[in-house]
């Protein structure tokens, strides 16, 4: 049986097609598993690494202003589309996660009448997924959606990485000990709060410079920090209590030192902050359909972060809400959330179940 999963650009629609991807493996070890994705995406580094096979279409952007890109959009539509039937063509099930390739692959795998399974993983669904669920009742979630065909969707929570499935699983017999076990193997001191950093793979480069003015406001905070500067970006000099790098490659462990995590707000964050972050300071990317902002909504509404716009983000603002910020973090709670911990699983239950009944 051959299952294709269609999830590439960044990391939110990457990490849980992957993590459904090697559970799905764990079920039925005898399956061909194969990804789409684009020359240029994330997905050239993550999913070789773990082990499955890529396979490159054209991406397809359709832009929100009148431009040369949206006239050829309809040529690179058709090009994507045929190139994933090339690919569907032997395929018993596609599996979408939306982003670039997602969209095309819905087209062709609806004209080969092959099932298909979607997950979004935004709390506001992007195109790509609206226009695959009119193509199937196979539908998942990773939390409430309000509106569109996705609003019946099976609610599976967002698939967890291995290391963080892991560290939330091992953690529930001592949070205490974990945590402070995480602080000493990044060489921080147990006693004082860890701030994480972090504004996804490539970093940015307004917001690491209001961390770079806010340093000092923090060393006088007596706070120590992991700063994730992104991999294109030049680290400056590392200090007492300030660890730059440029790349986080053990997330579960930086989660469980944090008291405190700034960060974007995309889905894979906002999740895995769920699972075993204190308290989270979130700055949602404002381009997009907004999908950031309304990603965080279920953390801070049980009162474990909140939001502040890019616009009002400076060092002077840290000065003046840090020592809030760090009180608010001694009050959440020391224990991860597990709502997250079965999703693979529930939709590895979907899959199969789309097999058995077939395209609808």
């Amino acid at each position: 049986m051959k299952i294709v999963l269609a999830g590439g650009g960044t990391a939110g629609h990457i990490e849980p097609a992957l993590a459904v991807a090697r559970a799905w493996r764990q079920n039925h070890p005898q399956d061909q598993i194969q990804f789409l994705g684009t020359k240029s995406g994330l997905e050239n580094q993550l999913v070789p690494a773990a082990g499955f096979s890529l396979t490159h279409i054209p991406k397809v952007v359709i832009p929100r202003k009148i431009s040369l890109s949206l006239f050829l959009a309809p040529t690179t539509l058709t090009h994507a589309f045929l190139e994933s039937r090339t690919a569907l063509r032997d395929a018993d099930l596609l599996v979408g996660f939306g982003g670039y390739v997602s969209g095309p692959a819905y087209l062709a795998a609806r004209s080969l009448n092959i099932p298909i399974v979607i997950h979004e993983a935004n709390a506001k669904p992007g195109l790509a997924n609206r226009l695959g669920a009119l193509f199937t009742n196979f539908l998942a979630v990773a939390q409430p959606i309000h509106n569109g065909k996705l609003s019946k969707a099976l609610i599976t929570g967002l698939p967890l990485r291995g290391d963080v499935a892991n560290a939330l699983s091992l953690s529930s017999t001592d949070w205490n000990l974990a945590r402070n076990n995480a602080k000493k193997s990044l060489g921080f001191s147990e006693s004082a709060p860890v701030v994480a950093i972090f504004f996804g793979s490539q970093g940015s480069v307004a917001l690491n410079k209001v961390i770079a003015a806010a340093l000092p406001t923090l060393a006088k905070s007596g706070t120590q920090v992991l700063h994730a500067l992104g991999k294109a970006n030049q680290l400056p000099s590392a200090a007492m209590g300030y660890k730059p790098v440029s790349y986080i490659e053990d997330m579960a462990t930086a989660y469980l030192a944090a008291d405190l995590v700034i960060a974007r707000s995309g889905a894979v964050t906002c999740s895995e902050v769920n699972a075993l972050g204190r308290y989270a300071l979130f700055i949602p990317l404002a381009i997009g359909n907004g999908e950031q902002k309304v990603n965080a909504r279920l953390i801070v509404e049980q009162s474990r972060g909140e939001i502040v716009d890019q616009s009002e983000f400076s060092a002077d603002w840290i000065s003046r809400n840090i020592d809030r910020l760090l009180q608010n973090s001694q009050m959440a709670p020391i224990t991860g959330n597990t709502s997250d911990l079965a999703a693979s699983e529930k939709i590895v239950a979907l899959m199969e179940s789309a097999l058995a009944k077939g395209a609808i």
